[in-house]
């Protein structure tokens, strides 16, 4: 009966002795904190358990991200890895070569070989819609200036008997003077294989008349007051001006001439007449020296001359002449013109000559093709 009082009295004390054994093994012992945390977590409510679950969750998010740092392997699916370097290269890149990596991409380049310099590749954009558009748009502007700049030179300005505006251009020069180039009837010619025929003279009624001298920038002209005319062909003319060409524009079977004076007619219908008198170098002629005297001192201005002319001193003593159809010879080049060159020659002399020639070394058009033309001569 003793005994088993004993074993009853000592069970309470043997249960306190465990429960101190073993807290002491659960502070003392290493990872146990986290066990005794564990317990404590399971007597608190169900609030207190949701937020102190966040802080785990958060631990193991981070947790995550360094374990797929490590190994990004781990994490990434098949194709990942490009994707992944593009993107640290990306991070890594400076802004400027992203920059010029992305014009590049819009202007159609590449990276060279050593892959820091852009080239432009050699294929052309896809026109588009808007580009076409852009094309077809006339230019203007500065657009217009540039494109005038690339076009070829062509002459501009007044017409010459040198360079660039000279007889060869003077077709291009102008609308209006598209017969120089393209005409088929034009003066002067050489006169060869002149028809001798029994032709009416020419019935010359010129009187003194007062007169005004131009220097017209071609050529000294004389425009001459009205009553003087010719009868040719059965139609009357009446003279208009006459001025000089050096050398002759005429020639007559090749030979060419010191000058040449040219007497232009017009008719009611507004129909040309033009008489050539050959001017050779010998004596001095009185009505061409008068002319001299009365040289306008600047070119386009016209003196009114004191004296008067009789034109009959200036045509040759014998009247004889050739004749065809022609144009003037300066622009526009009008045809339809009636020629009468006189065959006789008449004298001027080399001071005359040599007055003229200050002014205008050389006035006179090259010549032009006779184009199988009927040249009649008078016996």
């Amino acid at each position: 009966m003793h005994a088993t009082v004993a074993t009853t009295a000592l069970k309470p004390r043997s249960r306190w002795l465990a429960f101190v054994c073993a807290s002491a093994l659960v502070w003392f012992t290493p990872g146990a904190s986290g066990e005794v945390a564990a317990a404590a977590e399971a007597k608190t409510p169900l609030a207190k358990k949701t937020r102190a679950a966040k802080p785990v969750e958060l631990n193991d998010t981070v947790a995550a991200k360094e374990s797929a740092q490590a190994d990004p392997a781990a994490r990434e699916p098949a194709g990942a890895p490009s994707r992944r370097q593009a993107k640290e290269r990306r991070i890594l890149q400076d802004p400027m070569d992203m920059l010029r990596e992305r014009l590049a991409q819009r202007l159609g380049a590449a990276k060279s070989s050593d892959g820091q310099a852009l080239r432009v590749a050699a294929h052309s954009p896809t026109p588009t819609a808007a580009s076409q558009v852009a094309k077809a748009t006339p230019a203007t502007g500065a657009a217009k200036k540039r494109a005038a700049t690339a076009q070829p030179p062509r002459p501009v300005g007044p017409w010459a008997y040198e360079g660039d505006a000279g007889p060869q251009s003077w077709g291009r020069l102008k609308p209006e003077f598209t017969k120089c180039s393209s005409g088929e009837r034009q003066s002067p010619i050489d006169i060869r294989d002149g028809m001798k025929l029994q032709l009416d003279a020419v019935q010359f009624e010129y009187r003194p008349s007062n007169f005004r001298v131009i220097d017209n920038g071609h050529t000294v002209q004389v425009n001459v007051a009205g009553g003087n005319s010719i009868d040719v062909m059965g139609r009357r003319y009446s003279l208009v001006q006459f001025h000089f060409h050096r050398p002759s524009e005429e020639r007559i079977d090749g030979r060419q001439f010191d000058m040449v004076a040219h007497l232009v007619h017009k008719d009611i219908d507004g129909r040309l007449a033009v008489v050539a008198v050959l001017l050779d170098q010998g004596s001095a002629h009185p009505l061409v020296q008068t002319v001299w005297n009365n040289l306008p001192l600047e070119k386009g201005e016209e003196v009114s001359a004191r004296a008067t002319l009789d034109l009959n001193a200036l045509l040759p003593a014998e009247r004889s002449y050739f004749t065809y159809m022609g144009s003037m010879t300066t622009p526009p080049c009008s045809e339809g013109v009636l020629w009468m060159v006189m065959k006789q020659p008449v004298e001027i002399s080399g001071d005359q000559i040599r007055i003229f020639s200050r002014l205008y070394p050389m006035n006179a058009r090259p010549v032009q093709s006779a184009a199988g033309r009927l040249i009649k001569e008078s016996n």
